[in-house]
């Protein structure tokens, strides 16, 4: 839809009807969208059924039987994402959308309710590591999104040791245990140049001498191994249960199980530098099976280091906004769950 421009008239009407799609999950008639609008001057049923014409020829709408209502199309729900962007700070993905906003935005991003805020923070009650802390985001935002829950830790916090433990196992020979903060456990046998006494391993376990697995491969105790950022994902039988059409499922399930596809997805759209909520819809760059499906992710920090990034895959029936805030309040949790006490 180049250079086209929707009408506050026409935006008014497809909100509407994409408010009642999220909320229904069933095609739209006029007479629903005229019943919204009743008290509304100028928005006759039959001004209705003209302004939905006019969407559906623009690619906002689409129509599966001539007697059915109408079901907005991922360029409608782009156009929605770009509305609560300009009040909500959030960033939009919306590639090849070719929809003009309208100047401000008629929709407020929601705040989450205290009921949802409680739930959440309730659910990372006795998270003590990043670790803890993402595992338990993607399980939080499966739950309340019906959707995947998904997060990644960073590359950098995939690299930082959080817990080391040596043991002697022969004369010049000790295994070393690592748990990054990333999630990965490695363990390598040491060939040491003088023989050192437990008193000393536990020392170094303690203070961390070798500071990072960088720094242990630079000294040959990792040599041949590779750490890949950790990836945790949960809700899986949420899309199993949306999606109704079986082979389509199918290759949606191929391609969510390869995790690896994951971790481009949140690496390509998700940026660690930024602290805004990432918004995409339609993710069939990624695979055409994925073509229904909306990304919604944001960078998850510590200070000023990236931490991962925490996002929900879900159909693009989606409670947008609510969904979008409660990424945003997930995301930025991690900063409060490890804050560092000032001296």
């Amino acid at each position: 839809m180049a250079d086209a421009r929707v009408s506050p008239r026409e935006r008014l009407v497809l909100t509407a009807i994409i408010e009642l799609y999220i909320a229904t999950g069933e095609p739209v008639a006029s007479q629903a969208v005229a019943h919204a609008f009743a008290d509304r001057e100028g928005l006759s049923s039959a001004t209705v059924r003209n302004v939905m014409a006019s969407l559906g020829e623009a690619g906002l709408l689409e129509q599966a039987h001539t007697s059915a209502g109408r079901v907005p199309t991922a360029a409608a729900f782009r156009y929605y994402v770009e509305q609560i962007t300009q009040s909500g700070r959030v960033a939009a993905g919306v590639q090849g959308s070719g929809v003009a906003g309208q100047g401000p935005s008629p929709l407020n991003a929601a705040l989450l309710s205290d009921a949802r805020r409680e739930q959440i923070e309730d659910s990372f009650t006795g998270v003590t590591s990043s670790n803890e802390y993402l595992e338990r985001t993607s399980h939080v935002l499966a739950l309340i999104s019906s959707g995947l829950g998904v997060a990644l830790a960073s590359s950098a916090a995939s690299q930082v040791l959080e817990h080391i433990h040596f043991s002697r196992l022969s004369t010049g020979r000790v295994l070393a245990v690592l748990v990054t903060q990333g999630g990965a456990v490695l363990d390598r046998v040491l060939t040491l140049d003088r023989e050192l006494t437990l008193i000393e391993l536990e020392t170094a376990a303690r203070y961390q001498m070798l500071s990072s697995v960088e720094e242990l491969c630079r000294k040959g105790a990792l040599a041949g191994g590779e750490t890949s950022p950790a990836i945790f994902v949960d809700g899986m039988a949420n899309l199993i249960t949306a999606e109704l059409d079986r082979e389509r499922l199918r290759q949606m399930l191929l391609a969510l199980e390869a995790k690896q596809r994951l971790v481009e997805l949140l690496t390509a759209y998700v940026d660690g530098r930024q602290q805004e909520v990432r918004v995409v819809v339609g993710l069939d760059q990624a695979s055409p099976a994925m073509q229904d499906l909306v990304l919604i992710g944001a960078p998850a920090r510590i200070g000023g280091e990236n931490l991962g990034t925490v996002a929900v895959i879900a159909p693009t029936r989606i409670q947008y906004q609510e969904m979008i805030q409660a990424v945003r309040y997930i995301a930025r949790l991690s900063e409060r769950l490890f804050e560092v006490p000032a001296d």
